[in-house]
Order: structure tokens, then C-alpha cells, then sequence
């Protein structure tokens, strides 16, 4: 099945509900279509081999994104936050593109000599295109998304028709949304949870709208006007909403908040539980080359850990939960052995949804169907995930292997200490040694050796920092990835002073 034809049920089954945008102004399914089957005559009378979206989230995604399906060519999503350089080096990839850019990101594309449409123009050309009905092909891709290269160059992420529908139909209820729900997505268009959110909401039937430019009043003032009843948001967004003070935080009519993409702090859900008792929370863990979530801890389960006294159930507020219908979850050693519950091990997973695709490489699963993740982590004794962070981010001290999550976990645990990251540098003797950077609330002083002594009376020596340092921020994506080779290269450079982060 095509994506086109998720758009085609809710254009017939609530064509008149509005799915896109602000209640009073939004398009409606049906109005959606058309637009769709106006871009796909764009698409081919361009005869372009994918569209390019170079501009912030907005209408224009969904529009380009079906219209592409229909034309049987991949959207393209790309970081406008990138360096000329990086632009370049990704346009080259796809020299027959119709592009659609911001005006102040139109100039990549034009260096790449693609024709260039704003997002007003390319749906005010799709409203004016006659439209024919094809839905489009099956086999071919739907999306290449570039992944956010924190640790190495970005790949193009391969998703197909047929993964795309998998998990949306393995995950949500056929218009099983109220006429009055809606939901806010928070994060930018080059991510999966922009394209995942386009396709799950339109299904449910649940009016989905975007915040272009996150800012804590901002997000709560969208919420109570245009009455959000869903939200979806990074990690650091929910710390920023809960630790920024003076803010009215009345959220009335916000029943779901799903939150994904990095690590979040127990102290962070914690608090966010307490302040709004009403809102059902969601922790979702997934891929790019997964179609998204593959697997979630639901609100059942952030009530009773966050409300219990046994260890192993409350340790769960940390988890990443339990595999979705259709995926299939494994946990192994460095030599591909499948290890048992509470070992630590490589993520793998198979299942439909599953790409492990990548452009100009093939698939890179194994014989099984399996795509191995580069996390790694354990699963506890009833299933529940928990994610101990990237393979490529082990420190190796000496003979020892040690995940950095289980020491942030730590120092995030003091009351003053808002962010950290932990991370190995090079060391001639240990081959690396264990530093640490911590985000300190405003006007705080907390003494790095009290919270090395903090780590030492909860884990155990070798694994204690060498060295804790204070910035004022720590260098993410936009949606919220620590982008630790930065912080290696600050950490590592003489005079650290020039950096002009430190506190």
C-alpha cells in the first residue's frame, strides 16, 4: 500500500474535519488531497526524481510528502540548519530534485541548480494544477531522510512504502480520534517524528499543528489557545517547560504528552507527572530507519513505577518499555550471541516497519531480518527495555567498558544539576579517562569533587570522572541528541577558555 492511500480513507471518511493547521483556518482531508494530487502533476511535469524540503515545518510537508507518493519519488527533508558545505554535499546527491525552501534557504538550491518554489508557492501552484487520481506505486521509496551525524558523517535513511504503513497501521485506530482532538508536534521536519506524526494523526483523525520556534511560553500559550489535546516533544523542551520559572503552566485540555529522541531525565518526568496529574504520558523509542517508535512505556506504567517502592518497578520510569505489535526485539553480545534478561547487549530488531536502508549502500540487516541499532542496553525480566546509550559512546578504560548513561544518570540525580553529559578522552595511560560536563541551575555553585564523591558512593571508583567541569549549555541537535564529538574536541583542545561555554 502507498501512503496516498491513508490520505484517500481520511479524505472519504471525514473529508470535512480539518487535519492540518490552526481550527478556524486548517486544511481539511479533503482539501489536503487535493492539494496532494495538484503537487503530483508538479512533480511530474518537472519530471523530478524527488522533492527536496529545505523550509520549516508548516502545511507544505504533508502536501509535498503525498504528492511525492503519488509520483512514486522519495521526499527529501533536509536540515536547513546545516553548513554550505553539508547542503552542498546533500543536494549533489539529487541533481533532478524539485525543491521547496524558505526564502532564506533558496540559495542552496539554487547552487545545486534545482528549480526553487517557497512553501506559499508550491501550495498555491498545487491548488492551480490540474490533478489526475493514480495512487501511486507500492515498492518504491517514500522518504530519504539524512541522519543527524553526531557521531559520523549523515546516511541517507531509505523508507519504503510498505514500513511506513506497517507501523502506522500496527500503531493507530482508523479515525479513532474525537472530532476535538489535536495535537502538537514540536520538532523539525528532517526528523521521523515529523513524517510519523503526519501520517499517524491524518489516520486517527486528530488535527495536527507545529510549533516552528520552540520556547517554553511559547509551546504552553499554543497549547491552551488552540486547546492541544496530544503533544509530542524532546526531552530537553519538557526539562525547559519544568525548570523555567514564573511560567503559567496550565495545560487544561492536554490529555497525551509523548516524548522521544534522547534520554530523559527521571527528575524531569518526575516533576512533570506531579505538575499535571491529568496528562497521560508516553516515552517512545525509535529510529530513523525504524519508521519511528518501535518501542513505548505507556501511562500505566509511568503511574504505577513513579508511585511505587520496589526498586525494579520504579527503575522503569527510566525504561524505554515494551516492543510495539509487529516488532521483534533482541538483545546480544559483541559476538552475536542472544544474552538473557539484565545483560547487557547490542539492540536489534526486525519487523515490518524495519528499513535498515540506506542510500547508495543497500539494506544492512542480517540474515534474519534483523537491523542491528547501535544502542545498547538490556531488557529486564517482564521485557521492559532500557536503553544504556550508543556503542560508539562506550568509554574504555584500561580493560573496562563503561556506559556513560548509568554516570549521568548519577550526577542528573543532584536537585542543582539541570544537564550532563559523560564521555571518554583520550588518556596515555588508561587509553581514555571518564569527564564530565554538567548545566548547573542559575545562580548555583555545586563543587565538582562533591559530585564525583556523589558517583563514587553510588557506582564505584572506575568509574568516577577524572574531571567534572561546568558549561553554561551543552551543544544538541534540535532535537535534543547530544553531540558528544564537539564535546570531546572542547574538552581536549588547549584553552578551553575560547570555547566560551564554560561557566
Amino acid at each position: 500500500m502507498n501512503i496516498s492511500m491513508l490520505l484517500d480513507m481520511a479524505a472519504e471518511g471525514f473529508g470535512d474535519r480539518v487535519v492540518i493547521g490552526r481550527a478556524d483556518d486548517g486544511l481539511t482531508a479533503g482539501r489536503l488531497r487535493e492539494l496532494a494530487l495538484g503537487g503530483t502533476e508538479l512533480v511530474r511535469a518537472a519530471d523530478a526524481d524527488a522533492i527536496v524540503y529545505l523550509a520549516v515545518n508548516g502545511p507544505a510537508l504533508p502536501v509535498a510528502l503525498f504528492a511525492a507518493a503519488r509520483a512514486g519519488v522519495p521526499l527529501v527533508p533536509v536540515n536547513y540548519r546545516l553548513g554550505d558545505a553539508q547542503l552542498d554535499a546533500l543536494l549533489a546527491n539529487h541533481p533532478r530534485a524539485l525543491g521547496i525552501a524558505d526564502p532564506e534557504h533558496g540559495e542552496a538550491l539554487r547552487r545545486a541548480g534545482l528549480p526553487v518554489r517557497s512553501p506559499a508557492d508550491w501550495l498555491a501552484q498545487a491548488a492551480e494544477h490540474p490533478a489526475g487520481d493514480d495512487p501511486g506505486p507500492t515498492d518504491a521509496p517514500a522518504v530519504l531522510i539524512y541522519t543527524s551525524g553526531t557521531t559520523s558523517a549523515p546516511k541517507g535513511v531509505v523508507l519504503r512504502h510498505h514500513n511506513l504503513v506497517s507501523y502506522v497501521l500496527g500503531t493507530v485506530e482508523f479515525a479513532g480520534a474525537d472530532p476535538d482532538e489535536a495535537a502538537l508536534v514540536s520538532v523539525p521536519p528532517y526528523h521521523i517524528a515529523a513524517v510519523s506524526n503526519v501520517l499517524t494523526n491524518l489516520y486517527a483523525g486528530r488535527r495536527s499543528l507545529t510549533l516552528e520556534q520552540f520556547t517554553p511560553d511559547g509551546w504552553l500559550g499554543l497549547v491552551r489557545e488552540q486547546r492541544i489535546t496530544n503533544a509530542m516533544v524532546v526531552p530537553t523542551m519538557l526539562a525547559r517547560i519544568m525548570d523555567t520559572d514564573g511560567l503559567d503552566r496550565s495545560v487544561p485540555s492536554l490529555r497525551a504528552l509523548a516524548y522521544g529522541g534522547a534520554r530523559m531525565p527521571v527528575r524531569v518526568i518526575e516533576t512533570a507527572l506531579s505538575e499535571w496529574p491529568h496528562v497521560d504520558f508516553v516515552n517512545a523509542y525509535g529510529l530513523t530507519e525504524t519508521s519511528s517508535t518501535i518501542t513505548v512505556l505507556g501511562p500505566r506504567e509511568h503511574r504505577t513505577a513513579v508511585a511505587s517502592d520496589d526498586p525494579v518497578v520504579r527503575v522503569r520510569l527510566g525504561s524505554a518499555g515494551l516492543p510495539v505489535p509487529g516488532v521483534e526485539l533482541e538483545v546480544r553480545d559483541v559476538s552475536g550471541v542472544v544474552v538473557g534478561p539484565g545483560a547487557t547487549g547490542q539492540i536489534w530488531v526486525r519487523g515490518e516497519q524495519v528499513s535498515g536502508e540506506y542510500a547508495g549502500q543497500g539494506s544492512v540487516v542480517d540474515e534474519r531480518g534483523f537491523f542491528h541499532t547501535r544502542d545498547q542496553g538490556h531488557v529486564d525480566a517482564d521485557g521492559y527495555l532500557h536503553i544504556e546509550g550508543r556503542a560508539d559512546d562506550t568509554i574504555i578504560r584500561g580493560a573496562e567498558n563503561i556506559a556513560p548513561a548509568e554516570i549521568e544518570d548519577v550526577l542528573l540525580g543532584h536537585p542543582d544539576v539541570l544537564d550532563a553529559v559523560v564521555v571518554g578522552v583520550p588518556d596515555e595511560e588508561w587509553g581514555q579517562r571518564i569527564e564530565a560536563v554538567v548545566v548547573l541551575r542559575d545562580g548555583v555553585t555545586v563543587d565538582a569533587d562533591a559530585l564525583r564523591a556523589q558517583v563514587r558512593g553510588t557506582l564505584r571508583g572506575s568509574k568516577t570522572p577524572d574531571r567534572i567541569t561546568n558549561w553554561r549549555e551543552l551543544p544538541r541537535t534540535p532535537t535534543g541528541k547530544l553531540v558528544r564529538r564537539d564535546i570531546v574536541e572542547a574538552l581536549t583542545a588547549e584553552g578551553r577558555e575560547a570555547v566560551g561555554r564554560q561557566g
